[in-house]
């Protein structure tokens, strides 16, 4: 520490990240102040490998700065190092950015209400008799809300735009939702999701049964990554790409057919498929619906 005017700074020039103000010259503290008490608690109490900080990225500098004099806290090195900041963009409306002043900002409550309303009267429109309407608007509008939120590279920016959030034919989570109920379907036609050991994987080598199988192999590599990156969108595209190609392998191959070893291997891929869609979904907070 040295004095400044003061205050009680840390000098940090030489790294190209200027001063970091500890105490204020009237003797309070900041968020930096705070924040490294926070830190030396926490790998004091914790031990952590790892201890991630998920704020917008208008906070880089800040967080550079109290890493960098967190090193002089006298914490474990290893500590030390685990400290991240792991950077989001802002959502913006349409009409511009959301300011609190502004008097434009939406709450999340408000939003969610809205976007289960929304996939109500959608329901309402193209599937008036489903069963258990409310509670399925509920998965398909959240749901639609997370996988935005979680599709682009968290760094980015992006704009709020309703018809793109609840478009069940783009890029989107009621799109992965609806392929899941589809796959659903298909079990349910065929009686019965068949034995592993039994399958004749052989016949699952033409190109579209293929690049399905090369997709499902991938989703463990594809957690790793996410892991190594904090980054789910990677995961979110990943959905999407696997939805795609069972919609192109669904189109394209009479599943429920004459040949029992052939339906057998369809189903039983077709059955793979829900499950990695299933899961991968409920890493991102988002629950499968029933029926659409």
């Amino acid at each position: 520490l040295t004095d400044s005017e003061g205050a009680k700074i840390v000098d940090l020039s030489d790294k190209g990240l200027g001063v970091c103000i500890i105490k204020k010259a009237n003797g309070s503290s900041i968020y930096a102040t705070r924040d490294l008490a926070a830190i030396k608690y926490r790998a004091e109490t914790y031990d952590f490998d790892k201890c991630l900080y998920v704020v917008a990225y208008e906070q880089a500098l800040h967080f550079k700065q109290i890493f960098e004099v967190a090193k002089s806290l006298q914490i474990p090195e290893k500590c030390a190092k685990g400290l991240e900041h792991v950077q989001y963009g802002m959502t913006r409306l349409a009409t511009g950015r959301m300011s609190t002043r502004g008097g434009n900002v939406v709450k999340v409550e408000e939003l969610l209400n809205e976007a289960i309303q929304r996939v109500e009267k959608v329901i309402e429109e193209k599937n008036p008799d489903l069963e258990n309407k409310v509670e399925e608007a509920t998965k398909i509008g959240i749901g639609a809300v997370i996988f935005n939120n979680l599709a682009s590279t968290i760094i980015k920016d992006q704009v709020f735009d309703w018809d793109n959030v609840l478009n069940f034919q783009g890029e989107t989570g009621p799109y992965i939702q609806y392929t899941y109920v589809r796959t659903q379907s298909v079990l349910e036609k065929a009686g019965k999701v068949p034995n592993a050991s039994e399958i004749n994987y052989n016949l699952l080598t033409d190109l579209t049964s293929s690049e399905v199988v090369k997709q499902i192999y991938n989703f463990n590599d594809i957690l790793v990554q996410v892991t190594e990156k904090n980054d789910p969108s990677i995961l979110s595209r990943y959905l999407i790409d696997l939805a795609k190609s069972f919609s192109v392998f669904y189109n394209e191959n009479k599943i429920i057919c004459e040949d029992k070893d052939l339906q057998s291997a369809r189903t039983y891929l077709t059955y793979a498929v829900g499950k990695t869609l299933k899961s991968g979904a409920k890493l991102l907070g988002i629950e499968m619906p029933n029926r659409m």
